[in-house]
């Protein structure tokens, strides 16, 4: 049949959608993966052992097995105990939460690299030691983890295309949808590609930029 991208443009509008869904979707579970990073890493650190052991079992299990299955369990095994989730949002909770732990073992390293001199200034000037977690050592711990942050977060928008197996239209899903009409897989998966790699590019800028605007900031 040989090769016809002039059949693209035709399409392009599902493919345009179905990039704004992936970029939906990363961000989001980008932030979710982020908060839920700095959470696990200061409750691994710092909370009772009651509370530190469940964090611990669920860091465990989102570590050592696939991020696949992960979904699969969120979208399909929840809706046996009443929780029926849309396929957007389980797929948003299972990138956020796979990643939140990598994020929090990052998290935590810098946490305990910080200087123990931080916390004994911030309590002698009257600071409790939630506040002085919250407004020097986690701070000051963040700042130095974002260059390995930003490459999880490019990692997570790899890995958003597994969200079309539980249905979410995302670029993956939609070039294939395409396909299945047009029965142009070269075309439009090389045109996937090319979108993924944009996003990645401006996710790549913008990390860079807030890494000098940190630099800068010290």
């Amino acid at each position: 049949m040989g090769l016809g991208f002039t059949i693209i443009p035709k399409y392009l509008d599902v493919i345009l959608l179905g990039c704004a869904w992936t970029i939906g979707i990363t961000l989001a579970a980008a932030i979710l993966s982020f908060i839920g990073g700095i959470l696990f890493a200061v409750i691994a650190l710092y909370a009772p052992w009651l509370i530190r052991q469940p964090f611990r079992l669920i860091e465990w299990l989102f570590m050592g097995t696939p991020l696949l299955l992960q979904l699969f369990l969120i979208y399909f095994g929840l809706v046996q105990i009443g929780i029926d989730l849309p396929a957007f949002v389980a797929g948003i909770i299972g990138l956020g939460l796979h990643f939140a732990v990598y994020n929090s073992e990052l998290i935590q390293t810098a946490i305990l690299s910080v200087d123990k001199g931080q916390m004994e200034a911030a309590r002698t000037l009257g600071l409790s030691r939630t506040e002085a977690l919250r407004k020097v050592v986690v701070p000051q711990a963040v700042r130095a983890v974002i260059p390995p942050i930003g490459n999880n977060m490019i990692a997570l928008l790899k890995d958003s295309a597994l969200v079309s197996v539980i249905g979410v239209s995302e670029l993956t899903l939609s070039a294939q949808r395409v396909i299945g009409r047009t029965y142009r897989p070269f075309e439009f998966y090389l045109m996937a590609a090319a979108c993924y790699y944009v996003i990645n590019l401006a996710m790549e800028w913008l990390q860079r930029k807030i890494e000098r605007r940190i630099s800068i900031s010290r």
